[in-house]
């Protein structure tokens, strides 16, 4: 497996009962490579605080992310910048051991800010990595988006739900059938 490319790790030898602060920022070379890695236009920056304790043999980290990223538009492809603000509350756990490469590991709903790890630390800089990329907009829109789309024949919410209707449905059968209001 290869190093992430933010990696900061934390030994859990270190960890008390009693939380630890760690504040963590990624160099400009390290937010390169995330950009790449999550197909962003940039990562102006990326840094966490977090407070980890050590909780039998689960670390818990809780702290704040924050980031500068611009995103590409979806419609146009134009530059969207961001400001991302984000606490996260993740428990990183040691991995299961598992007799086949295969095996499936079932979270529950309240496990879902559950990491893994093998060793004796934790990467508290790949976990601000994947908690960026959870918090990023899947759909970043630039000013003027909504006439690209429509340009290229895309649909807005408002006419698919006129559409989607009962009168929607009769109107456009009307429609193809030629009618005429009465």
């Amino acid at each position: 497996m290869s190093t992430p490319e933010f990696s900061r790790l934390v030994r859990i030898d270190m960890l008390g009962a009693a939380p630890r602060r760690e504040a963590i920022e990624a160099d400009a070379t390290e937010r390169a490579a995330l950009a790449r890695r999550f197909g962003l236009v940039e990562i102006g920056r990326l840094a966490a605080e977090a407070d980890l304790k050590l909780q039998d043999r689960d670390v818990r980290a809780t702290g704040r992310l924050s980031a500068t990223v611009v995103q590409s538009c979806v419609a146009t492809g134009e530059p969207v910048p961001a400001e991302i603000g984000e606490t996260f509350d993740i428990l990183f756990r040691p991995a299961p051991q598992s007799v086949g490469g295969e095996d499936e590991i079932e979270l529950e709903e309240s496990e879902m800010d559950v990491v893994f790890y093998d060793g004796g630390a934790v990467d508290l800089g790949e976990a601000a990595a994947e908690t960026l990329l959870l918090a990023l907009d899947p759909y970043p829109r630039a000013p003027g988006a909504g006439e690209a789309l429509k340009a290229a024949g895309v649909k807005g919410e408002d006419e698919v739900d006129e559409e989607a209707g009962p009168f929607g449905a009769l109107a456009s059968l009307k429609d193809k059938l030629g009618g005429k209001p009465s």
